[in-house]
């Protein structure tokens, strides 16, 4: 199998937020298995409200439509606002319309980790099911694994992306991605690769 492209999506605009170190550390972890990666950030996304009847785009949204459909596996991140998904992320993921008359449409045949962060388990999870349910939409693969992240700091202190549990379960996601990849791999026929 080629070196697999890991594109990961998400964010917030605060710089150093908790979502976009989580998207970090992932493709960290896709990296130690040998991945190319590319973090698509607020910077990134920050894009023009998603207009499907304007057909001209903006080199920004050009740059985001063209870096995911070169993806072979994709990771969303979103916060938790209000206990849904940011609008940020959100109009991002709408500009994926732009792939619906592709011959790979939307995200079909990529496997999709979902990552939410939130400053409490309700909106995390609440989160991490609209991510799973969008990605469905698109015709995407979620992993099994998907990670949702109560971004309050524990009575120690510490950061909640330092935690054992959290990494170990950002490295499940990855490698269901790659086993995911690997078993696509294998049925393909070689000129394919």
């Amino acid at each position: 199998m080629k070196q697999p492209c890991f594109v990961a999506i998400g964010g917030t605009t605060k710089l150093g937020s908790t979502t976009e170190r989580a998207l970090s550390a992932a493709l960290a972890h896709a990296e130690e298995r040998g991945a190319r990666t590319i973090l698509l950030g607020a910077d990134d996304i920050a894009l023009p409200h998603y207009a499907p009847e304007d057909p001209e785009r903006g080199d920004l949204a050009n740059r985001f439509v063209a870096t995911v459909r070169a993806a072979d596996a994709v990771i969303i991140g979103s916060p938790g606002y209000h206990g849904a998904l940011s609008g940020l992320v959100k109009n991002a993921l709408d500009y994926l319309e732009d792939t619906s008359m592709d011959d790979r449409c939307y995200l079909s045949g990529i496997p999709v980790g979902c990552v939410s962060t939130a400053a409490g388990w309700q909106a995390a999870v609440a989160t991490m099911n609209q991510i799973r349910t969008i990605v469905h939409a698109l015709r995407g693969w979620p992993t099994p694994m998907g990670v949702a992240i109560n971004s309050i700091r524990g009575s120690d202190g510490k950061d909640p992306l330092a935690s054992q549990n959290v990494q170990s379960q950002l490295q499940m996601m990855i490698d269901q991605q790659f086993e995911f990849l690997n078993a696509v791999h294998a049925r393909l026929p070689n000129d394919r690769c």
